[in-house]
């Protein structure tokens, strides 16, 4: 494939614009998308260049998706083109879901408003189902793997173990099981040589050291201005730590995310995390975008010394802020080294068995969605360890069972996209709460 001239930086900022504004369905849609129009249509990068930065990208913590949209940004023009892209690629979806947010927030008492919920509600567990399907078929190629998968499952629905101490247990397992036996995890032996160009510190240190002071400022603000005990302040903390930890993309975190929002800090109502993600569903954008969501109703519900609104806005503001900062670090810092780390065997072998857990989470979020999501009621029930929480029977609702199933029907079977299905499901749960 014909690799052209790099583009002005008026012209990357331009593509930059539509793609942000056309990046509707998902990683998957999103990374068709940005191969159509820089690699296909206009050459700026070559598809080895291109595959070579969205694997890289899948071992990082966060959207890979937008990392892959900073990448290109920076190979083509540097740190304001990584900028530029980056940003282009977020801003459109996090004006539209802050727009949605407060809507929301405004109108969730209304009765056609919870109605129209409901049918979005059903959708999401539909979609999050799909997507459980979709990555374990990706992920899931050796007995290991699907062991890996199985434990964290477990780990997390029977034993309540927090997400983190899951993430980073696969990943020491990977790590150990790559410096022995690779081929159980499915990797094979790189036999190219290394490159010998020098090692890149100044630059990443650099890209480190600055990103951290800018991270860190509006925390340090908070912390100036409000106090630890002020919701802004455990808004930007609790996201700056899922910052981090953020392996396979929005799914993976929804339900430690909501078991948090819900039950430790009472930002949102048990539900709620369905719609929000209903909501990311239908903004262009990538998914993680739903922590904005649950910022903006934190502070919209604890606002003091603010109104409402403004509490909601700052909270916002600085959850998008701490999500998305380390993206842009990640990639400033270690693109230099793509070719260095495509041979760092016990580094893929770590990152791979976390990818293959990653299936357990997003099946845990998938058990988690079905409970909350179909019935209205829920019993705790312990055995020694294991915890578990299951559902009342008697309490199931049978609207939002019918909606599920009909956005089976539609995905699975009629093969429909995401955006027509949740537009079916949510007139269904309008007419449907008028009954």
């Amino acid at each position: 494939m014909q690799v052209f001239a790099a583009p002005s930086f008026e012209e990357l900022v331009r593509v930059s614009a539509r793609i942000g504004c056309l990046s509707f369905g998902g990683p998957a849609g999103q990374i068709a998308l940005m191969h159509r129009e820089i690699v296909e249509e206009r050459g700026w990068v070559s598809e080895e260049q291109f595959l070579q930065a969205l694997n890289f990208c899948h071992f990082l913590p966060g959207p890979e998706a937008q990392q892959l949209a900073t990448w290109i940004g920076w190979k083509l023009h540097g740190v304001r083109g990584g900028l530029a892209m980056g940003l282009l690629f977020v801003i459109p979806g996090a004006l539209v879901i802050l727009g949605l947010s407060m809507l929301y927030a405004l109108a969730a008492d209304l009765r056609w408003f919870a109605a129209l919920f409901v049918g979005i509600k059903a959708t999401v567990l539909a979609i999050v189902v799909q997507a459980l399907l979709r990555i374990a078929g990706r992920a899931l190629k050796t007995p290991l793997h699907k062991a890996l998968a199985a434990g964290a499952f477990l780990a997390l629905a029977a034993f309540a173990l927090p997400f983190p101490l899951v993430v980073l247990g696969a990943g020491l397992i990977g790590f150990a099981v790559a410096a022995t036996r690779p081929d159980l995890l499915g990797l094979k032996n790189d036999s190219t040589p290394p490159p010998t160009t020098p090692r890149p510190w100044t630059l990443t240190l650099r890209a480190i050291g600055i990103g951290a002071v800018l991270w860190a400022a509006p925390m340090i603000a908070v912390l100036a201005l409000l106090g630890t005990d002020h919701a802004l302040w455990k808004v930007g903390l609790f996201f700056s730590k899922l910052a981090v930890v953020t392996f396979g993309g929005a799914y993976a975190v929804l339900s430690y995310m909501a078991q948090q929002a819900v039950d430790t800090y009472g930002w949102l109502r048990p539900g709620e995390m369905a719609d929000g993600l209903g909501l990311a569903e239908t903004t262009p954008g990538p998914l993680i975008m739903v922590t904005q969501f649950v910022g903006y109703l934190a502070g919209f519900r604890a606002p003091e010394p603010f109104s409402p609104v403004v509490g909601g806005l700052l909270a916002a503001g600085l959850t998008t802020w701490v999500t998305f900062v380390p993206c842009f670090i990640w990639i400033f810092a270690f693109a230099p080294w793509i070719e260095r780390l495509s041979h760092a065997q016990k580094l893929k072998g770590g990152l791979a068995a976390i990818t293959a857990a990653v299936v357990g989470v997003i099946a845990n979020l998938t058990l988690w969605f079905a409970i909350h999501v179909l019935f209205r009621q829920t019993s705790d029930v312990a055995f020694g360890p294991v915890s578990l929480s299951l559902p009342v029977p008697q309490s199931l609702d049978w609207r939002v069972a019918l909606i599920a199933t009909t956005a089976a029907v539609l995905i699975f079977a009629m093969r429909k996209g995401i955006l027509p299905v949740l537009g079916i499901c949510a007139a269904a749960g309008l007419v449907l709460g008028w009954i």
